[in-house]
């Protein structure tokens, strides 16, 4: 993207931007909540399982270790039973670890966004190996923010460990003369101290990661108001095609109607401005239904088409204007016409022997 375009795109994304980019899976991620989800599940796994788990690990080891004439290694199932043995007492004590460290990253993901399958993510694009767009991931805004985490974490870890260490020399020192049972508690509790320590510096860098990574996808989203005017388009139509569309239908009820016409009882005209036509049957029952009706041009093609097939053409301005501006095709005429158009209809059954052409009411 050009300096030019990136210039251009000044105005907040929509509320449609944003629901398509969040249904192709674009969401604001940050990489540094997974690495935070782990710390603390190596935290829990230190507190809940280190101790208990360890001792009945070397329990294990210690009773097959003193006493190795229990086992006959005679042969190649021999020596596989011995290692499925340690293999099964390894997995009780690193299997709540993994456990921990599965719903650590799962819980992370969850807490930033929703869950969604979406396969768009992974088809395979030319971005991803284009050498320009490589260049500025890594050059780019994005790039030089990846890289300033990652000096602060290395910073911070260099940091906290060197202080740790540091300050736990003389004891460390002093470990040297201890009981060597005591070691492991040792060594468990300098590691306690240092993930702490990390973990307290990654909820920093988390927090900060979080707000960088939303800020950066509400800035890729941002639109110029082009953008907004063509997505308005969109979403209304295309005003060419629209007023196409309605022109076709326009026609097709045009076509509908001029076939009904030779079917109608009557048509109720204004002499060349407006034309309804009705069809009125004993055997079908209700009110007159409106078959056709039009102005102008369409009122006069009504009427040629009445008289050329005997439809009697009754001239009354007032009454087809008011039934123009309130009758709808297809439909029966509303009660307030009932009376005057009864009369009409009654005028043209009295006059039955006459033949269908115009009369004034």
């Amino acid at each position: 993207m050009s300096d030019e375009d990136k210039s251009s795109k000044t105005e907040q994304p929509t509320e449609k931007k944003i629901r398509d980019t969040v249904e192709k899976g674009n969401l604001p991620v940050s990489r540094e909540a997974p690495i935070l989800a782990s710390l603390l599940a190596a935290m829990a796994f230190f507190v809940l399982q280190v101790r208990e788990g360890a001792s009945h690990l070397l329990l294990a080891l210690e009773s097959t270790m003193e006493n190795p004439l229990q086992w006959e290694l005679e042969t190649g199932a021999d020596a596989l039973h011995v290692l499925t043995l340690f293999a099964v007492e390894t997995y009780r004590f690193v299997m709540p670890a993994l456990l921990l460290f599965i719903g650590g990253g799962v819980v992370a993901s969850l807490l930033q966004n929703a869950p969604q399958i979406n396969f768009e993510r992974i088809v395979p694009k030319a971005s991803h190996i284009s050498i320009s767009s490589g260049f500025s991931r890594i050059f780019g805004l994005r790039g030089v923010t990846e890289f300033g985490k990652s000096m602060f974490k290395f910073i911070a870890v260099g940091v906290i460990v060197g202080s740790i260490l540091v300050s736990g020399f003389p004891t460390m020192l002093k470990s040297m003369y201890a009981d060597p049972v005591l070691l492991p508690e040792l060594i468990l509790e300098m590691a306690m101290k240092l993930l702490s320590s990390v973990s307290i510096a990654t909820i920093l860098l988390v927090a900060a990661d979080i707000a960088l990574s939303r800020m950066h996808w509400k800035r890729d989203l941002m639109m110029s108001k082009q953008d907004i005017k063509d997505e308005a388009k969109q979403m209304e139509g295309n005003p060419m095609v629209k007023a196409r569309q309605r022109q076709i239908a326009r026609e097709r009820i045009r076509r509908r109607m001029m076939a009904e016409v030779p079917k109608a009882t009557l048509v109720i005209a204004n002499p060349t401005h407006y034309a309804i036509a009705l069809r009125y049957s004993r055997e079908e029952g209700g009110a007159p239904m409106v078959v056709a009706k039009g102005t102008d041009l369409l009122a006069l093609k009504i009427r040629e088409l009445a008289e050329a097939n005997n439809v009697p053409v009754i001239e009354d301005k007032l009454l087809a204007r008011s039934m123009y501006d309130h009758v709808e095709i297809d439909q029966m005429i509303p009660p307030q016409f009932f009376k005057a158009v009864a009369e009409i209809i009654y005028y043209l059954y009295t006059r039955s022997g006459i033949k269908m052409g115009v009369a004034t009411a």
